[in-house]
C-alpha cells in the first residue's frame, strides 16, 4: 500500500470524525423536546422501569428524587458523543429538566441508544444536585450503577449508597456500565 494514500485515509477518517461528532453535538439543540414531551417520555421510562425491575415501584417510593432520561443516544466514530434530555421529579411531579452530555475517544463505531434512571435517596444527594451549576457523575457525586438477580426484588438488596442508577437499552436492564464523566446540567423549560 502506497504510503501517501494511507496517511490520506487515516486523515480523511479522522477528520469525518471530528465532524461527525461536531454535527452531533450541534444538532442536539435543534432538537430540543418540550416540557410536555419530556414528561410524556419520563412517564413512560417509569412505568417500563416500575415493569422490569421487581419491586421498583416500592423503590421509587423510598427515592427523595428521581432524575430520568428516557432517551440518550451515543454516537461515534473514533471520537463519540451521547446526548439526551430528561426530568428531576420530586413526589411524582416534574421539578425541573436536565440533559446529560458526555464525551468519548477511542475505538468506537455506531450509535445506541438507552434509558437512565438516578434514583438520589438521601435530601442531602438531593440537595447537592440540585444546588450544582452542571453536575457531573463521578465528580460531584458517585452514583452506584446496582446489579442484582433478574428474579430478584430490588427492595431485597441493602442499598447503602445515596445516589444509585440504572441503564436499560432496548433489550432491557443493562449491566456493567458506568455514567461516570456524564455531565447534567439544567435546562430552562
Amino acid at each position: 500500500m502506497n504510503r501517501d494514500v494511507s496517511i490520506t485515509t487515516v486523515f480523511s477518517r479522522w477528520l469525518l470524525s471530528i465532524l461527525l461528532s461536531i454535527s452531533f453535538v450541534a444538532v442536539q439543540p435543534a432538537l430540543a423536546s418540550s416540557a410536555t414531551e419530556i414528561d410524556i417520555e419520563v412517564d413512560a421510562a417509569l412505568k417500563r422501569f416500575e415493569k422490569e425491575v421487581i419491586g421498583g415501584g416500592e423503590f421509587l417510593k423510598r427515592a427523595k428524587g428521581v432524575l430520568v432520561f428516557p432517551s440518550v443516544i451515543k454516537a461515534g466514530l473514533g471520537i463519540g458523543g451521547e446526548y439526551g434530555e430528561g426530568a428531576l421529579r420530586i413526589g411524582g411531579k416534574s421539578k425541573a429538566y436536565y440533559n446529560t452530555a458526555a464525551a468519548s475517544i477511542g475505538f468506537q463505531f455506531g450509535a445506541q441508544q438507552k434509558t437512565v434512571v438516578i434514583v438520589f435517596l438521601t435530601d442531602k444527594a438531593l440537595s447537592d444536585f440540585q444546588s450544582s451549576d452542571g453536575w457531573k457523575a463521578g465528580v460531584d457525586g458517585s452514583v452506584a450503577l446496582i446489579e442484582w438477580g433478574a428474579a430478584e426484588d430490588i427492595n431485597s438488596v441493602d442499598i447503602k449508597d445515596s445516589i444509585v442508577g440504572f441503564v436499560f437499552s432496548n433489550k432491557g436492564l443493562m449491566y456493567n456500565l458506568t455514567i461516570e464523566g456524564s455531565k447534567f446540567t439544567k435546562l430552562d423549560k
